[in-house]
């Protein structure tokens, strides 16, 4: 009898798992540098957003409509409104917002930490989820960390560094809202996301142009467009939803929730490499501190 031969371990199930999350990840950091270049040169926040879904949508959108209208995409009104709002354009302008005052470095850490922090708070309250003493050291932990870097933009930027902090967390609060009613309704993430993509479409396509026009979009150049699409219609959206859902289908949930860990430090690095942003004592000090609340928050 012939011998079965294992095949190479960089194609076991757990190595692209591994790949999987980490391609996630570093997605998210992606968008977060081009949204921040984005800014610089001009576009509003409003405009990235509708990169962010909208091109998304045509995309997804003839799988929305294969599904059912009556039930949009098999989630129903109610819900896929409910998502939208939540995890669609309002929370992506609230997201770059932030850029507009405060550095990247900011942004790259306190929406993920405010996300996870808002994550376990909702999950004890709504879905009777236990809060181990690890979570409670980590909360505490990234809520230090949070604390350094709104001090040092109340001391090198003022008040109105602290407003872009500020719409940084509330993004984090609707992410954390958001994956709630996913795990809630037990919506597969792909199917969430092709339903608020559709929505925006529908929905936020018009709506932008009448509230924002496109001359911001059209001055920006095309190249300047071609990379935000790329990057927040495909890496940051639906590309890391679609990555890191195979990640937790292969890794398992409580293994695939180390990833998002892995955004401050990629965005930041990114940052450096690509727009020659140096971060600060103080930014790299509450990078670490969040790190390690991370760690204890994501400990079973």
């Amino acid at each position: 009898m012939a011998r079965r031969v294992a095949g190479p371990a960089w194609l076991s199930q757990n190595f692209i798992g591994i790949l999987c999350g980490t391609g996630a990840a570093l997605s998210w950091a992606v968008g977060f540098v081009a949204a921040r270049h984005g800014i610089a040169i001009g576009l509003h926040p409003a405009d990235i957003a509708l990169h962010r879904y909208a091109w998304a949508g045509i995309f997804l959108l003839p799988f929305v409509l294969r599904d059912g209208v009556k039930i949009l995409g098999g989630v129903g009104w109610g819900k896929g409104l409910a998502l939208t709002v939540l995890g669609g354009p309002i929370m992506a302008i609230l997201s770059y917002s932030g850029f507009l005052t405060a550095p990247l470095g900011h942004g790259a850490v306190i929406q993920p930490s405010m996300a996870m922090l808002g994550g376990l708070l909702l999950a004890k309250l709504v879905l009777g989820e236990a809060l181990p003493t690890s979570r409670l050291v980590g909360a505490v932990a990234i809520v230090s960390g949070l604390i350094v870097l709104a001090g040092e933009a109340a001391v090198t930027i003022g008040a109105h560094g602290i407003l872009g902090d500020l719409s940084f967390a509330l993004a984090g609060l609707f992410w954390a809202a958001f994956g709630l009613l996913i795990a809630l309704w037990r919506i597969e993430p792909l199917r969430a996301v092709g339903v608020v993509s559709a929505l925006a479409l529908l929905v936020y396509l018009p709506l932008h142009g009448l509230v924002f026009g496109f001359q911001g979009i059209i001055a920006a150049g095309l190249a300047e467009n071609l990379l935000q699409i790329a990057v927040q219609g495909g890496l940051a959206g639906a590309g890391a939803v679609y990555l890191y859902a195979r990640a937790v289908s292969v890794l398992g949930a409580g293994r695939a929730a180390v990833f998002p860990a892995l955004v401050p430090g990629f965005t930041m690095l990114g940052g450096f490499l690509v727009l020659g942003e140096v971060p600060s004592l103080a930014q790299l000090a509450g990078l670490a501190i969040v790190v390690v609340g991370f760690r204890f928050a994501m400990k079973h």
